[in-house]
């Protein structure tokens, strides 16, 4: 039984500091205006490539897959 719990325990700390890591919300909003900006940059490349005389598709591809990774990253701290 108290294995369980102590199972219980260390998974209810993970999930805290998933959530809260102890950054400052100022340091969390400033990290979002990063991360919202560099999706911005990477969106204007994604569509300065798709209008280039020869498409790299690889690129794109690449830029887009990026793309997604920021979302995910803004979405888990906002």
């Amino acid at each position: 039984c108290s294995a369980a719990q102590a199972l219980a325990a260390a998974t209810h700390a993970r999930y805290a500091w998933a959530m809260n890591d102890g950054r400052r919300p100022a340091d969390i909003a400033r990290q979002l205006a990063e991360l919202r900006e560099q999706h911005r940059d990477l969106d204007l490349a994604v569509e300065g490539l798709k209008h280039a005389p020869v498409r790299d598709e690889l690129a794109i591809t690449r830029l887009k897959k990026r793309k997604l990774q920021l979302k995910d990253c803004i979405a888990r701290l906002e």
